[in-house]
């Protein structure tokens, strides 16, 4: 079971006064990057929520915000009687005019209105984080969503390599005597006597050096590892990352011994698959 990095969350809490809505984004990276928008009410909690998205998310690139929309009469700006009140009767000792004329401009001037400081209610921050985890978990079902496509493209390009694996294996004895019929073709169109045992014996230290046995070996457990941790309980897309790599390992080796062109063709369509491997695995988890 594989998770995609990339998902979308989001949690509505209705309080008497206001809507907080809570949403967050996440795409693909190597490490978690977290940006956090907020009301500066609650950036005290920052923290706290950094952990609770940390713990659950692990890695990605995640845009996390809250926002806060009034819904009643409610406001914590204010408009400072006393101070409007002095405006005016210092603007009226100045000029002569209207009540709502100088109360117009006694307004622009500074400290006429204040904005009392809200204070976080712990009741509703424990509603608000509840709500959190609600869409840090709703984000979490969309990765899995995510990673069920993302697993089937893998598992589909795995057997395809273990496919083409099994026709290089099929083609590999004709693929040895074809080296062997070239060299020995090489040596008669010299038209030099030669010492037909020695002769033997370079021609099997010859394939020896082109065997490609513990490639062929190697790539086909490096195909079935990488089975067995998709079909794990964990989502390690560093684990298949490395994984990978190893398969790339044997089958630019298989490329580079072959020496046999149809085999060359096979090298060159596993290595396709496998480029489209490894650029799924940059969004897994």
């Amino acid at each position: 079971m594989i998770y995609s990095m990339t998902g979308y969350g989001k949690s509505v809490l209705q309080l008497p006064t206001k809507k907080i809505t809570i949403e967050l984004k996440s795409l693909n990276s190597k490490n978690l990057d977290l940006n956090a928008r907020m009301p500066s009410i609650y950036r005290e909690k920052e923290l706290s929520i950094r952990k609770i998205l940390a713990d659950k998310l692990v890695r990605g690139k995640v845009d996390f915000s809250i926002y806060v929309e009034a819904t009643a009469e409610d406001t914590s700006t204010q408009i400072n009687t006393p101070v409007v009140k002095q405006y005016m009767e210092q603007l009226r000792a100045i000029i002569n005019g209207d009540d709502v004329e100088l109360l117009k401009m006694a307004v622009r001037f500074p400290d006429a209105v204040s904005t009392v400081r809200e204070e976080i209610n712990e009741d509703e921050w424990k509603a608000v984080g509840e709500e959190i985890n609600n869409a840090v978990d709703d984000l979490i079902s969309h990765r899995l969503n995510e990673g069920t496509v993302l697993e089937e493209d893998l598992k589909t390009r795995v057997a395809i390599i273990g496919n083409i694996l099994e026709q290089v294996i099929a083609m590999d004895p004709e693929r040895i005597e074809g080296v062997r019929e070239r060299l020995l073709r090489g040596v008669e169109e010299l038209k030099e006597k030669y010492d037909e045992n020695r002769f033997e014996q370079e021609l099997v230290y010859y394939i020896e050096k082109f065997d490609i046995t513990e490639e062929k070996v190697r790539l086909k457990n490096h195909l079935n590892y990488f089975m067995e941790s998709i079909n794990s309980e964990d989502s390690n897309g560093k684990k298949l990352g490395f994984i990978s790599q190893e398969m790339g390992r044997e089958i630019n080796t298989i490329g580079s011994k072959s020496n046999y062109a149809p085999m060359q063709q096979l090298v060159v369509q596993m290595k396709d698959e496998l480029e489209k491997i490894k650029e799924q695995l940059l969004n897994v988890l």
